[in-house]
């Protein structure tokens, strides 16, 4: 009777087939994984697609060895936001739901930046908005005329205004012999007001090299482990102001404490892998870039930025130190000019105007001279839409640190906070 039983039941297994495993729901940490893989492949196709990398050195390795190309990684991004998509939220920890929002809009920017590698066009506004979370809303340069004329009044004279700006600009040049102390006390006094509000690795440093040939100003390759190389262009001469401003943007509270902040908080004590990589093209440049450029507001109230240079800077430079004052008063009324670059570079890019008029709507509108014109023409040709994450994203984290809180103290921890959380441009605009 047994081996019947035994016998019946072998056939009706033989007729089902092998048991069914069921299904095992998709999780945030193994989408984050195969995130960092895919984009350490799609910089393996795009040089500059990835600006940092410290995660394992087998998938870099892999990536490098064996890269996808960009329709089959466009297409496996797409299946990862399916995926992303349907990762359940019961339960959800409003932590993770950021998680998942930061992932999303990363995706999305890798979606398009394929697509555009694969040929697909894009408006400004579109391509921005793809890339980096935000649909900028621009004014006409038009609206940029009474901040012209705000300026004549600072300095008054004959010839083009450009040119005014530009000479009077050019007599806060830091003689290049001094060029290196006079960075190295700027970034100094960045780190220290900023260690004195936010609490740093006590393991970081950095490297400060200067260099040649570039379309950007200054840039900071973080390496991870509290460690970056900040290099600054020497193209064209570098005036006093960009000590504290390079100083603050690049380094402290800019984007070496943001990353620092992020490996520590996010990519080690969470173990979010997704921290490990940085691409350039997604919405946490809107972040990197809005919070850096605040920062140095932040950091040096306009009296502070005043008294540091007069006292400091100034006379490292051999500069006479009388003059900090006006020229911190030129360089507040030249940032309500910012959103006009943009502008320029939308007309530019979704061909309204040309290369040359390109250059000089930069002369009038940025104040400066043809060759600096010609090399932020040059970064928009670079970096297309990136440009919206200078001014924009600075007007937008400003707006919302400073509506969060009253104080100096309060916004360093609404700062800290956007720099150091899965923080996506949305976060900005809720109050």
């Amino acid at each position: 009777m047994l081996a019947r039983l035994l016998s019946a039941l072998a056939a009706v297994l033989l007729i089902a087939g092998p048991a069914t495993a069921v299904p095992t729901p998709d999780s945030l940490d193994r989408i984050a994984e195969d995130f960092v893989k895919l984009t350490l492949e799609a910089g393996e196709r795009e040089e500059g697609y990835v600006d940092a990398y410290y995660g394992p050195a087998e998938w870099a390795a892999a990536a490098k060895a064996a890269p996808r190309d960009q329709a089959t990684l466009r297409a496996d991004v797409r299946k990862l936001t399916v995926r992303l998509n349907g990762v359940p939220t019961t339960g959800e920890t409003p932590l993770q739901a950021r998680r998942k929002a930061f992932l999303a809009g990363q995706l999305k920017a890798a979606d398009t930046r394929l697509s555009m590698a694969l040929g697909e066009t894009f408006k400004f506004a579109d391509e921005a908005e793809g890339l980096f979370g935000v649909r900028p809303q621009l004014k006409p340069l038009s609206h940029y005329d009474a901040v012209l004329a705000r300026i004549e009044t600072l300095v008054p004279g004959e010839g083009p205004l450009w040119q005014r700006v530009d000479s009077y600009q050019n007599l806060f040049i830091i003689p290049t012999d001094r060029l290196d102390a006079v960075m190295r006390a700027g970034i100094a006094e960045c780190r220290k007001r900023t260690a004195a509000r936010i609490a740093l690795p006590t393991e970081e440093q950095f490297t400060l090299e200067f260099v040649k040939g570039k379309s950007w100003s200054g840039y900071n390759w973080y390496k991870g482990n509290a460690v970056s190389l900040i290099q600054i262009n020497t193209d064209l001469p570098i005036r006093i102001d960009r000590a504290i401003d390079l100083g603050c943007h690049e380094g402290y509270p800019g984007h070496h404490a943001l990353n620092m902040l992020l490996e520590q908080k996010l990519a080690k004590q969470q173990g979010w892998v997704e921290y490990t990589v940085y691409p350039l093209y997604s919405p946490q440049s809107f972040i990197a870039e809005g919070t850096a450029n605040y920062g140095i507001d932040l950091a040096f109230p306009e009296a502070d930025k005043v008294a540091f240079e007069r006292e400091v800077l100034f006379p490292l430079a051999g500069l006479n130190p009388a003059a900090a004052k006006d020229q911190v008063a030129l360089g507040a009324a030249l940032k309500d000019l910012a959103g006009a670059r943009l502008t320029i570079a939308q007309m530019y890019l979704d061909g309204e105007i040309d290369r040359e008029t390109a250059i000089g709507l930069v002369q009038k509108y940025q104040l400066v001279s043809r060759a600096r014109a010609e090399q932020s023409v040059r970064f928009t040709e670079t970096y297309r839409s990136y440009v919206i994450n200078y001014g924009l994203g600075e007007e937008m984290a400003k707006a919302h640190v400073e509506h969060a809180a009253p104080d100096a103290a309060g916004r360093w921890k609404v700062f800290e906070a956007l720099i150091s959380e899965p923080t996506v441009p949305a976060d900005l605009l809720r109050r």
